[in-house]
This record gives C-alpha cells, structure tokens and sequence, in this order.
C-alpha cells in the first residue's frame, strides 16, 4: 500500500509563506510525478504546480512567480514553497503522486492540508 501525507499548512497573513510537504510511503515505485491542487469552500479544485520526474515544473497565472514546486526524490517527498500569500491563495490543499511499476502507472492522493490567508 502507498500513503501520502500532506503537512505544513496553516493560518498566515496576507504577504507570508508557507511550505508545503507531501510525503510518500509505502511500496511506491518510481516517482513519475506530482502535482499540488487546492480547493476553496463552494469551488472546484484547482491545479497549482505540476513537477515531472525531470524537473520540468508548470504553474498556472493566478501562482506563477509566488509558488514554487520541488522534490526529494530520495526522500519520496514533495514541497510546495508559497511566497507572498493572499487571501484567495486559502484553501485545502492536495498532493497527488504518481508514480511507476511494472508498466503501470499508479496515481495517490493525500488527505489534504488547510492553508488559511487573512488579509
């Protein structure tokens, strides 16, 4: 079995950072990538940075130059550095791995992790 696990959120005024963690254990595999969703109350959840097992990152306008996704592949753990928060930035936030065996490829999700930004 694999588990994800999210930490790091919390409560920060507007202008702060949090970073995120996402760790992964269990019989993973090899890392394919990750991506980082967060959802607000009453909307879809939304993508927020994409890392390939390359290093290729991807962010989306509304975070692109505030967030910064990276990995410890060693360590089968994921960061979400977020800089000069703002209010519409809170949400819970969500890991998603994925990962490789045998051909196949296997994707996991965390249980999420609450980052509030008060203004």
């Amino acid at each position: 079995q694999v588990k994800v696990v999210e930490s790091g959120g919390g409560l920060v005024q507007a202008g702060g950072s949090l970073r995120l963690s996402c760790a992964a254990s269990g019989n993973t595999g090899s890392f394919n990538d990750m991506a980082w969703y967060r959802q607000a109350p009453g909307k879809q959840r939304e993508l927020v940075a994409t890392i390939t097992s390359a290093g290729s990152t991807n962010y989306p306008d509304s975070v692109k130059g505030r967030f910064t996704i990276s990995t410890d592949n060693a360590k089968n753990t994921g960061y979400l550095q977020m800089n000069s928060l703002k209010p519409e930035d809170t949400g819970v936030y969500y890991c998603n791995c994925r990962f490789r065996r045998l051909g196949h490829l296997y994707g996991y999700w965390g249980q999420g992790t609450q980052v509030t930004v008060s203004s």
